[in-house]
């Protein structure tokens, strides 16, 4: 019980600064107590902020308290003394496998309080203290503690290096520019560090505007999340209002779409979230570098600031250097879009429509416009090629399908089509069965005088004029012209010629969400012949027009 009383009063009269018993004691405003001479050392450090805190507590003090000796901790501290306890430094004193230790000192070294950069040595705060007192050793440069000392010293010559080569971009000693280093462009350490300082100071500018970006990237994703699951929420609303006038028959279908949905919701989520967290890590690893170059800003030594220089002000690359381009474009809309039109053909086009809804659902891409770029091979192509067939209901009488009707033919005869709304009455032409959103890929292959390679809205009308019903001729549709000897592209009866290869087949690229359509010619290469960029508005379904005659074909390929 003794001995631990004795350890508790030594912990309280003991300075936490160069953590031995107080030497001349005084107590700050706040109440802690240290050595007079090591809390004025570590305000003097703090002069420049003009604001001083307390080392334990971070209390602050403006202005600068004066301190007076406390008598009564000194009487306690000479008290302390006379029992002998402080015949030895305590095992914290020690230096350990970390510290640096007092060259001085011989036997078991105490940790070195400071190293001289002059006499090259570091010392314990007794064999310190001439350095205090001798007024030829108060001129010397002293640093905190380090191990590195002897890097300072030129091995070619045994004398301190306080030159700098920028030649050779290294430090060298005043004998270094007889020698090997003559004719070099040399200059002191000093000055070399004064300029690598502005050029720190830029590092961490650098760093501080990375930092200020990738924020602002992590609050666009945050925004685009929010904007993901209100679309999510809206979709699943609005098809559950749909599903619930067909309740008997759509009860199960209702439930999937509403799953589909929170499944890519969550997957659109945790992509966006991930990127989060790698923005999060690289604005982390940015602070812990301007961290570093903070204090290498304040290192004291200019050889050991210029030895770690090269290596902390390397800064990395990016991990992710694309900026982030939010497109205020529909998310799960189109899904709505997709049930409404089961709900209105429920009887005949329900078990057809399911996969287009599913489709619509998995489709939904909406992180960054990099990950939207449009491929570059046909091998890329492929990866988004959809089977496509053609809807009878909308094919004009003078055309034959074949091939599970992947295939028109032109005819003279009549086809006995039932009659149907959407048919088209005044152009030879037709469109798909399926609706096309997300990203996709087609081929048409064509023979004969030529073909019209389309994609048009739903609500196109299937009568009237040409510039109504026409494809390429009105806002609702987009037309790649194609025959014998040239390409035309039409849009709103807007003709814009089309120079390429000429070719039997043609690649279609849609991007719904992007408003990306562009056209190719495939031979042995592909070639792009034009791209459109636009605002699609409503789900597009392919369309084929063919010319009368007998026998001009055009046929939707397979591509899998």
């Amino acid at each position: 019980m003794a001995q631990k009383g004795v350890q508790l009063e030594r912990e309280t009269i003991s300075c936490s600064i160069c953590l031995d018993l107080l030497k001349d004691p005084v107590t700050t405003p706040c109440g802690h107590n240290y050595c007079m001479h090591c809390i004025k050392r570590f305000w003097d450090e703090e002069d420049e902020k003009q604001i001083h805190s307390c080392p334990q507590c971070r209390q602050t003090f403006t202005p600068r308290p004066v301190l007076v000796k406390n008598t009564m901790l000194a009487v306690l501290v000479e008290e302390l003394k006379k029992t002998g306890l402080q015949a030895a430094p305590d095992d914290h004193c020690y230096a350990g496998p970390e510290d640096v230790a007092c060259d001085f000192c011989s036997g078991r070294k105490l940790k070195a309080l400071k190293s001289c950069l002059v006499c090259l040595v570091s010392y314990c705060e007794k064999h310190l203290q001439p350095h205090y007192d001798v007024a030829p050793l108060k001129k010397h440069k002293l640093v905190d503690p380090s191990k590195k000392l002897q890097e300072n010293i030129c091995s070619r010559h045994d004398e301190v290096m306080k030159m700098f080569c920028r030649t050779d971009q290294q430090c060298i000693c005043y004998l270094c520019p007889v020698e090997e280093h003559k004719g070099h462009n040399t200059v002191s350490a000093a000055a070399e560090r004064t300029k690598k300082q502005r050029e720190l100071e830029v590092s961490r500018q650098n760093i501080q505007q990375r930092i200020q970006d990738r924020e602002k990237d992590v609050k666009l994703l945050q925004q685009e999340v929010e904007a993901i699951n209100r679309s999510a929420d809206k979709a699943v609303e609005d098809s559950e209002k749909i599903f619930t006038e067909l309740i008997r028959l759509m009860e199960k279908r209702s439930s999937d779409v509403k799953q589909q949905v929170r499944s890519q919701q969550e997957t659109e989520v945790s992509r966006a979230k991930e990127l989060q967290e790698k923005l999060e890590q690289e604005i982390t690893e940015l602070k812990k570098k301007d961290a570093e170059l903070e204090q290498l800003s304040r290192t004291e030594d200019h050889t050991q600031f210029l030895h770690s220089y090269p290596s902390l002000s390397q800064l990395s690359e990016s991990t992710d250097s694309s900026s982030i381009d939010i497109r205020p474009l529909s998310y799960f809309e189109d899904v709505t879009a997709a049930v409404s039109e089961v709900r209105d053909k429920l009887q005949d086009v329900l078990s057809e429509k399911w996969t287009n809804i599913s489709l619509t659902v998995t489709e939904v891409d909406v992180l960054l416009s990099n990950s939207q770029a449009e491929p570059k091979t046909r091998a890329g192509f492929l990866k988004y090629s959809r089977e496509i067939t053609l809807d009878p209901n909308t094919a004009h009488t003078l055309l034959l399908l074949s091939e599970g009707n992947r295939k028109a033919t032109t005819t003279s005869q009549q086809q006995s089509y039932s009659s149907h709304p959407d048919r088209f009455t005044a152009c030879c032409q037709v469109l798909s069965r399926e609706s096309l959103t997300g990203r996709c890929y087609w081929e048409v292959e064509w023979r004969g005088g030529g073909v019209d390679v389309a994609v048009a809205y739903k609500n196109i009308s299937r009568a009237g004029s040409w510039n109504e019903c026409g494809f390429g001729f009105n806002d609702k549709s987009w037309s790649l012209h194609c025959d014998t000897k040239r390409y035309a592209f039409y849009y709103s009866s807007v003709k814009t010629p089309v120079s390429g290869p000429q070719s039997s087949r043609v690649g279609v690229y849609l991007d719904h969400s992007a408003g990306i359509l562009s056209f190719y010619s495939i031979s042995e290469t592909m070639t792009l012949l034009h791209r459109v960029q636009t605002t699609f508005t409503q789900p597009l379904y392919a369309g084929l027009r063919l010319y009368y005659g007998d026998g001009d074909t055009a046929e939707f390929c397979k591509l899998k």
